[in-house]
């Protein structure tokens, strides 16, 4: 049961947080009272029962714990206050009740606090890295090694910086920032928003290889910031992105929750709404990138790159020429390892994998399942038995995804069995 009101937290966790900042808390306070709810929960629902509304609960005994807070700072601060003060001047001096903060129906502009969040915690007085690390703690609700692992950080630099932005953003306004100053941030807004979805797409850790939920809480932000911001081509090119995606999402696992990876995928499986939703915003990310001097940037290449594999019938008839011209621009407008690799499989197919072998060998990512399995597919296809079942012994040790090892597990097994007469 304790694995299951955590996972109910994690859903809630930041709908209660944005209630508490609007209330007036700080983001330390806040993130104290949400936990205590938690706490709470993992205490009386085993004993008590599963309550019929596990939000509700969980908001009123988070706003509780708020409030007995603020009202035993209030009465500190009441205390302190002289005896011949009148009424007016006392009124001057006391916050508004929180309770009526609390149980107030407050309008904002888009009614989603997790945007506003997400502006906040992408603050310009805070590093990028901790924008980041922040905003995938308090909206995603990630776990510190989850961020760690999706950011290729030390978990131990990653509570670090979530501690500091924390103490940095004390006393900011929980309100979405003027318009001008959400353009200056919206490329780490967008940026946390994939990194978000993409813990979802293909899940760090854990027993399950995709985690829809998160997947689709990012999309809706997403969706959110194309409305908010319909003249930015960057807001439309991330809902395009997570749009063609997600629409993968029903084929990447068979029936028993197995991984199927995309030159596998049925792809008659595939969502024909989000495939056209993602390819209409990918018109509009065109439209408005022609009017742009500096032309497409990054998340519009990565979207035409999605749309490449969308527009392909069967895996046999993708455009690989296509995908290796599109990673060649991806990689001079963002260089990256990560880049790198996916230009290098995508070179494999449109030439070989003898020429993709060395690129991928020299790119820096130790540590990083998906670089050895990548190797190994490459050692494979050209008859490279031995080496090839060692760069997946790799993949294996380094994954921390449970359904991921149990496919690597399969892949080395039937690469194990095969007869030197099978490889050519």
């Amino acid at each position: 049961m304790t694995a299951t009101i955590e996972a109910v937290w994690r859903l809630e966790a930041t709908r209660l947080t944005g209630a508490l900042l609007r209330a007036g808390a700080d983001l330390a306070l806040a993130e104290d009272c949400v936990q205590d709810a938690l706490v709470a929960a993992l205490q009386r629902w085993p004993a008590e029962g599963w309550p019929e509304r596990p939000g509700a609960w969980l908001m009123t005994t988070a706003k509780h714990r708020l409030f007995d807070r603020v009202r035993h700072a209030q009465m500190a601060a009441r205390e302190q206050q002289a005896l011949g003060d009148d009424a007016d001047a006392r009124a001057s001096h006391v916050a508004p009740d929180p309770l009526e903060v609390l149980l107030a129906d407050e309008a904002d502009e888009l009614g989603d606090d997790a945007l506003k969040l997400m502006f906040i915690a992408c603050h310009p007085k805070l590093a990028r890295e901790a924008q980041w690390a922040l905003t995938l703690r308090l909206v995603a609700g990630l776990t510190v090694a989850e961020i760690a692992r999706a950011l290729f950080a030390k978990e131990a630099t990653i509570a670090q910086r979530i501690t500091r932005a924390k103490a940095q953003l004390a006393g900011e306004p929980f309100a979405l920032p003027p318009a001008s100053e959400r353009a200056a941030r919206l490329d780490d807004v967008c940026t946390v928003l994939y990194l978000m979805f993409n813990e979802g797409y293909v899940a760090s850790s854990g027993a399950e290889w995709v985690r829809p939920t998160l997947c689709h809480e990012a999309l809706r932000l997403a969706r959110h910031l194309a409305a908010l911001l319909p003249m930015e081509a960057n807001a439309q090119a991330l809902q395009a992105l997570m749009e063609l995606q997600a629409s993968r999402l029903p084929a990447r696992t068979d029936a028993l929750g197995r991984p199927v990876l995309l030159l596998d995928q049925d792809r008659r499986r595939w969502d024909r709404l989000l495939l056209r939703r993602g390819l209409a915003a990918l018109e509009r990310c065109r439209s408005l990138n022609a009017r742009r001097p500096e032309g497409a940037g990054a998340l519009t290449l990565q979207a035409e790159l999605a749309a490449v594999h969308a527009r392909a019938v069967r895996a046999e008839s993708t455009d690989w020429p296509r995908l290796l011209q599109l990673y060649d621009t991806l990689l001079a407008l963002q260089p990256s390892p990560v880049v790198a690799l996916n230009r290098a499989v995508a070179l494999s197919h449109a030439i070989g994998p003898a020429q993709a072998l060395p690129l991928v060998e020299a790119l820096p990512l130790a540590g990083y399942p998906w670089w050895a399995s990548a190797r190994a597919d490459l050692l494979q296809r050209l008859g490279r038995t031995e080496p090839a079942c060692e760069a997946l012994r790799q993949a294996i040790a380094w994954t921390g995804n449970e359904r991921e090892r149990a496919l690597l597990l399969e892949r080395l097994g039937r690469l194990q069995a095969l007869k030197p007469s099978d490889l050519n």
